[in-house]
């Protein structure tokens, strides 16, 4: 059975569509996914340092990680549709404006209790940012290149984990860990200029509004597609939440050669989000299915690789592929939102981070349950068939809506 195109919500055709304007206009709007990738990693490595600076143990340091997702899951729906009827790229640069402050904010919060505050008021622009990002180099790409545009886009957060965290670590390392945030801060304003510079003005979409958007969450598919995402992407987070003390304590790898591997899954997120990009464009929904078989695969074989350093090395990196999904569920979030483009393309972030709470809680639970470090990738593999279970959920629902018309 053929489905029927997707309703054409594009922005206002911008007259310039060349290959420039699109590579310009990803650029500038990577560099601020690279801003933000960085600026939510960074601290991860820190957090020694930030504890014994404000006073705090590491497990309180760690809640300011907690207030950031807070702030991601929060602020995406809640900024996507207080802002809906704003031009795409004055939003982009408020929004990037807000990221930068955020984290100078952070870099002179006194104590505990104003950095947590910070902490959750700088994520509150992160989905809103990629949702709108990608809305824009969707709009921008020719027919058949959306995928591609949209992981374009992504390639800055995933680049980030590659070579933004491990700047901003060595930064924070010498200078203390309040110049890792400044340093976030200052590529944050780089993106407000070029966006400014290099993205075209595209305004909202003709009759947008609050009470529009909030119109996706009376869309069925747009619920499933968030599921996927929540539940089936859990599983990369079980897994890679508990990575380090695996690595060292299952591998028996020397904690120096750590960094090394953690660069290894950063390396595979950035392979992931080309390849499932270019997956998305040629088949879109297979794609979903395809990537949640692979992380099921991925997490069985976890449990043994896990045992060596070298296998273990190797499904770091392969772990880090799993982000080949984004690209398609983003698509997936435009062509089943109808006319609420910007709060779906959103939520599909507070989605992510939502498998990202669930996927490092439940892992945790394994292990807190003596089932030993490797049964995260078991619990991965569970939340894998969930997803699975969600995307076969929503096929059969649109093929019973089609079969009713």
């Amino acid at each position: 059975m053929t489905l029927p195109s997707p309703v054409d919500v594009s922005p206002t055709p911008v007259e310039s569509r060349d290959e420039r304007t699109l590579v310009r206009a990803v650029l500038a709007l990577g560099l601020g996914g690279f801003s933000i990738g960085t600026g939510e990693f960074v601290i991860m490595g820190l957090l020694p340092e930030v504890a014994r600076d404000i006073g705090v143990s590491i497990p309180q340091a760690g809640h300011v990680i907690s207030a950031y997702a807070l702030g991601v899951v929060v602020g995406a729906p809640v900024l996507a549709v207080l802002a809906a009827h704003w031009g795409r790229r004055a939003l982009l640069m408020a929004l990037m404006a807000v990221y930068a402050l955020g984290n100078f904010a952070s870099a002179i919060a006194p104590g505990y209790a104003s950095l947590s505050a910070m902490r959750l008021l700088t994520g509150l622009p992160h989905g809103t940012y990629f949702g709108v990002a990608a809305l824009v180099a969707a709009a921008l790409a020719p027919p058949g290149r959306r995928g591609r545009a949209v992981g374009w886009v992504m390639l800055g957060l995933t680049t980030a984990t590659l070579v933004g965290v491990p700047i901003a670590a060595a930064l924070g390392e010498h200078f203390g860990w309040r110049a890792a945030f400044v340093f976030v801060g200052l590529i944050a304003v780089a993106a407000v200029v070029l966006v400014r510079c290099w993205v075209p003005a595209i305004p909202a979409a003709a009759g947008a509004s609050p009470l529009r958007e909030l119109g996706a969450l009376a869309r069925k598919q747009v619920w499933f597609t968030l599921g996927i995402g929540a539940i089936g992407f859990g599983g990369m987070f079980a897994v890679f939440s508990y990575i380090k003390p695996t690595l060292i304590e299952v591998a028996g790898m020397p904690s120096a050669l750590v960094p090394f591997v953690l660069s290894l899954f950063g390396l595979g997120m950035v392979v992931g989000n080309v390849v499932g990009s270019r997956m998305a464009d040629k088949a879109l929904m297979p794609t979903v299915g395809k990537v949640l078989g692979w992380s099921i695969a991925v997490m069985v074989l976890f449990v043994p690789a896990a045992h060596h350093p070298v296998s273990a090395a190797v499904a770091t990196f392969v772990l880090g592929t799993l982000v080949a999904i984004g690209p398609a569920l983003q698509i997936r979030l435009m062509d089943v939102a109808g006319h609420a483009q910007t709060l779906a393309a959103a939520l599909n972030h507070s989605a992510f981070n939502a498998a990202n709470a669930l996927g490092a809680w439940l892992g945790g639970v394994a292990i807190a349950a003596g089932w030993g470090w490797t049964s995260t990738g078991w619990v991965g593999a569970v939340l894998g068939l969930g997803g699975v279970g969600m995307y076969a959920w929503s096929l059969a629902s649109e093929r019973a809506a089609l079969q009713q018309k």
